[in-house]
């Protein structure tokens, strides 16, 4: 049956009260079809029950940076109202706690409006800290934050991880020793709070709860074979050097006020792009860019993103996993949000 048949069929009675309406989400790793597969169920759900999308993209966040993000066209984005999108310059990080908080109320709005709320991306630990919640932890302490950072230029990052595994190891256990953005937010948390970084890290599951998401209510996009999804990340990152992805971060260099310790620079792409053009600098005005380092670099970044991705998403019980490989993965997609959304009703 044709899906637009499908969904007339199943929602002859759409659930239209603000309280009944579910909220759903699409995860899945990079390259995973997760914007083209929302995009779908939008189109289809249209006549019956209208569609905004909330994005769960720690990159999408940020201003100017949209072909390493793959961020949705300006076309894409008219077809179906998206949030939590350009909402950031790259100078200014976008915590969890922030996410959690606009999501929620992003939730609520679009469901007095009579639509159904749909996030859709693949920042793990956006969706875990709106399905499991997150403690408030201390706002950032400019004096604290000097000082660690006098102490790693006279000790090195290592050093201060090491240090951090003495108060903390939980989290120095997962943090690599020369990442400095992250230790150094950890060591500030404990010299402000007294408490390990670890500690907010709160679970507040409930049983068979998945916070505002609705029960049974995640749909994700996981590869059968990861040589398809390798092949997939490998193509999208050829498009994006095509699409001039080095002009883009050449551009955000010229700002003179962005590093690459930064949150925003740090995004997968970005960071190495950021590195090759730091050493073509260093290199001398003449030396060339070395592009195919670059693309072998951010090829591998990606894939491993993607399988820290695959990991947290097979670590999950509640989730309907749908083959992103399977040549009718939007088909069976859709049609699992339209047996959902029946399911929904039939209960109320």
């Amino acid at each position: 049956m044709p899906l637009a048949a499908l969904a007339a069929t199943q929602l002859d009675n759409p659930v239209n009260t603000p309280d009944a309406l579910p909220c759903l989400a699409i995860a899945g790793p990079t390259a995973s079809g997760k914007t083209a597969g929302a995009l779908a169920v939008a189109a289809v759900l249209a006549r019956h029950l209208p569609v905004e999308i909330i994005s769960v993209d720690s990159a999408l966040v940020y201003r100017g940076m949209d072909i390493g993000s793959a961020k949705p066209t300006p076309l894409e984005r008219a077809a179906v109202p998206h949030h939590l999108i350009d909402i950031r310059d790259p100078l200014h990080a976008y915590s969890a706690a922030e996410f959690v908080r606009d999501a929620s109320q992003l939730i609520t709005d679009i469901r007095n409006r009579g639509a159904l709320p749909l996030l859709v991306g693949g920042t793990m630990l956006y969706f875990k800290a709106l399905m499991d919640g997150i403690d408030d932890m201390p706002a950032a302490e400019p004096s604290v934050r000097a000082q660690i950072e006098a102490q790693a230029q006279a000790r090195g990052w290592p050093a201060l991880h090491a240090d951090l595994a003495q108060v903390d190891p939980l989290t120095a256990a997962r943090l690599a020793p020369a990442d400095s953005q992250r230790i150094q937010r950890a060591l500030e948390v404990w010299q402000v709070s007294g408490r390990p970084l670890s500690s907010f890290h709160t679970i507040k599951k409930i049983a068979n709860s998945a916070g505002p998401i609705s029960a049974g209510g995640i749909f994700s996009l996981e590869p059968e074979n990861r040589h398809w999804l390798h092949e997939r990340i490998a193509l999208r990152f050829d498009a994006m050097l095509g699409q001039d992805f080095i002009g883009e971060v050449r551009t955000l260099r010229t700002r003179g006020d962005l590093h690459p310790d930064l949150p925003s620079m740090r995004c997968v792409g970005y960071r190495q792009a950021w590195q090759a053009l730091d050493t073509q600098a260093a290199a001398g005005p003449d030396a060339p860019l070395n592009m195919a380092a670059l693309r072998e670099r951010g090829i591998i970044a990606t894939r491993q993103l993607a399988k820290r991705q695959v990991t947290w998403l097979r670590s999950m019980g509640a989730r309907q996993v749908i083959a992103c490989d399977a040549p009718d993965a939007t088909v069976q997609l859709v049609q699992a949000v339209l047996q959902r959304l029946e399911a929904g009703a039939n209960q109320k």
